[in-house]
Formats: structure tokens, sequence, C-alpha cells
């Protein structure tokens, strides 16, 4: 069993827009994050249908194993995922439930790099952070998430399940 922590969140309100970090932060189910990109509908990919797009996580680790191997420097938020971990196996969450504190979240796929991060950011980072680049997790408890949370994988049956609002696709 592992135990980790939610250390810092991130939006961003249009596709291009650069990120806002932010202390807390409310977790809408069938949305994503208030104020964000995804949840507003202004994401690059708000209008492919699909799931996968209401929360994205990546492990502080793994950028800084981007800075110790001599990869792209990014600034603190460029990586563009909403929230960032430490101490969380976060590719091996994929169809798995785990709570961010109050907040029960789905992994649903691996978030690997894009050509659009990589004009957002710099030459090499799509190759620097392939197969490290996070989670894509849909919302299955909503709530108030703030920085310091614990992240733990959540007990089956002790969350309850919040749908997406009438009208909109999860």
């Amino acid at each position: 069993m592992w135990s980790g922590k939610l250390i810092s969140i991130y939006i961003a309100p249009a596709a291009v827009a650069a990120t806002q970090s932010l202390e807390e932060a409310r977790v809408v189910a069938g949305k994503g994050l208030e104020g964000d990109r995804y949840f507003l509908g202004q994401g690059t990919f708000s209008n492919n249908p699909g799931s996968g797009r209401h929360v994205t996580l990546i492990e502080s680790e793994a950028l800084e194993a981007l800075e110790r191997d001599s990869g792209p420097h990014l600034a603190p938020g460029a990586h563009r995922r909403n929230l960032v971990t430490r101490g969380v196996p976060l590719n091996h969450l994929v169809n798995r439930d785990f709570r961010v504190g109050e907040v029960v979240l789905r992994g649903l796929r691996l978030c690997e790099p894009c050509e659009h991060l990589e004009t957002l950011t710099q030459p090499g980072t799509k190759m620097a952070l392939l197969h490290r680049a996070g989670l894509r997790a849909d919302i299955v408890q909503e709530g108030i998430i703030r920085v310091g949370d614990t992240i733990e994988e959540a007990r089956r049956g002790a969350e309850r399940v919040i749908t997406a609002p009438a009208g909109r696709a999860s």
C-alpha cells in the first residue's frame, strides 16, 4: 500500500494560456477543476468526445528526473498537468480509483505528451516525458482539493458515485 501527497495544483483558462498555481480547487464531476480550460470547454481537445479530460496528474519525481537527466527545463506548471503528486505510482493507477483529500478520481489512461505540449515548451519535451508524463482521470466524487492533501488508493465501496451533469458527456 502506498500513500502520497498533492504538492501543487494548476489550471489554465484557455488552451495556450499560462497555467496558474492554486492552493485549493473545486473539483466538479463531469467537468474538472473549476476555472480550468477543460472545465470551461476551452482546452485543445475540448471538441473531441471522450473521457479522461477532467483531471490530469504528473509525478514530481518524473519532473525531477527530467532535470537530472539533462532534459528540457520546464518552469513550474509548464507541464500543463492539473495536479503534481509525490509518492504516487501514477502509471499503476489506470483503471483504479484513488482519493485526493475528499475527492475520488478514477485513473483512465496514461497522459502521454503531445506535440501541443512541445510547441508550448521547448524541443525535446515530448520525447523526454514519454511514458512518464502522468495520468488522465475522471471524477468519481467531487469536492475541494488542497495542496498538502493525502493521496491514497480508494477502498472499493467507500465512495459515492457522482454522475456528470445532465446534457454533458463524461
